[in-house]
C-alpha cells in the first residue's frame, strides 16, 4: 500500500470517515505518542518551565494531547477540515487553525517557543498543479522563512517526517538553511526497516556550540527499538505518577477547570454551553 501522500491532498485524503478511522486507531496512536515524546525530547526545551509550542499539521490533537500532559500550551494548525472537527469534539486544549502550510504562516515574530510536527513534511514534496506556487520548492521555502519568523531566538523545531528519496532530504535541508534554520537530520534506528525513523532538527539563533549541536539518532538492532518502546512508556507512567503525587496535574473535576473550558466552548462559538451557576463542579454523592 502506498503512502497517504502519494494518494490524494491531505484535505481530500482525511474526509470525514478516514480522520475518525485514522484518530481511533490504537496502533496510530501509539505511534504518534512515541513520535511526539522523541520530538519533545530533540526540542530540548528547559525543565519545568512554561512553554508556547506549535504543533504543525496537528490533525485531530493527539499530539497535543501529549503537550498537554507535559504543561505546555500550544496552538495546532492542519489543512484537513475533518481533522480538525475531531479535534474539536475530542475537546483539545489549543486553538486550532484552518492553515495550508505551504502558504507559509501568519504569526507574529517570536511567538513560539518551539515546534514540532509529526508526519507532515512529506506532504509539501507532492505538486497539485502545473502552477509554479504549487511546486515543492517554493512551498517549502514559504514554509521554512515563515516559520523561521515565527519561532523566537533561540528555540528549535523539530520535525519529523518519511521521506521517499535522499534527494528529498537534500532538498528539505537546503531549503530550511537558506530561510535561516541551522541544524541537520537525525535518524533513529537507521538499520531498521520497521522502526527508522527521520527527523528535522532545526535551530533558530546562537546559543553556543554545545546547544548548536545536531542531536545524535537512537541505533538498536532488531528488537531492540521494540525494548526501547516499552521503557518509553514505563518512563511515561512514572512521571504521570509523580505528577499526581506533586499536585501538578489538574483535576479534570475541579470547579476553575469546567468554567474554564466553558469559556473556551464560547469563544470557539460552540452552541448548547451550559450556563454557569453555584451547582457549577459540585461534588455529588455516591449512588448505589
Amino acid at each position: 500500500m502506498s503512502r497517504p501522500e502519494l494518494q490524494a491532498p491531505p484535505e481530500i485524503y482525511y474526509g470525514d470517515i478516514e480522520a475518525k478511522k485514522y484518530t481511533n486507531n490504537t496502533r496510530v496512536q501509539q505511534i504518534q505518542a512515541d513520535m511526539t515524546y522523541r520530538a519533545l525530547e530533540l526540542l530540548n526545551l528547559p525543565p519545568d518551565e512554561p512553554a508556547f509550542l506549535l504543533d504543525i499539521g496537528c490533525g485531530s490533537g493527539l499530539s497535543g494531547e501529549i503537550l498537554d500532559e507535559e504543561g505546555y500550551l500550544w496552538v495546532g494548525c492542519d489543512i484537513a477540515p475533518s481533522m480538525l472537527e475531531v479535534a474539536l469534539e475530542r475537546e483539545v486544549e489549543g486553538d486550532l487553525f484552518l492553515q495550508d502550510i505551504g502558504q507559509g504562516f501568519g504569526f507574529r515574530p517570536g511567538s513560539f517557543d518551539g515546534a514540532i510536527s509529526v508526519s507532515v513534511l512529506q506532504w509539501l514534496l507532492n505538486a497539485e498543479t502545473s502552477h509554479p506556487t504549487s511546486s515543492p520548492p517554493h512551498r517549502l521555502t514559504r514554509f521554512f522563512t515563515t516559520l523561521h519568523a515565527a519561532l523566537k531566538n533561540p528555540s528549535r523545531a523539530v520535525l519529523q517526517f518519511y521521506p521517499t528519496s535522499d534527494d528529498q532530504i537534500q532538498l528539505i535541508t537546503s531549503i530550511a538553511q537558506k530561510a535561516g534554520f541551522g541544524g541537520g537530520i537525525v535518524v533513529d534506528y537507521p538499520n531498521s526497516k520497521k522502526a527508522r525513523k527521520v527527523f528535522l532538527c532545526l535551530f533558530v539563533g546562537g546559543g553556543g556550540a554545545a546547544a548548536q549541536q545536531v542531536p545524535k539518532g537512537l541505533e538498536g538492532g532488531e528488537g531492540e527499538e521494540e525494548e526501547a518502546g516499552k521503557a518509553l512508556f514505563e518512563k511515561r507512567r512514572e512521571r504521570l505518577r509523580a505528577r499526581e503525587k506533586s499536585g501538578k496535574r489538574k483535576s479534570i473535576k475541579d470547579k476553575d477547570w469546567i468554567l474554564k473550558k466553558k469559556e473556551l466552548y464560547r469563544q470557539r462559538g460552540k452552541k448548547g454551553v451550559p450556563n454557569d451557576s453555584k451547582y457549577t463542579g459540585r461534588k455529588r454523592k455516591a449512588v448505589f
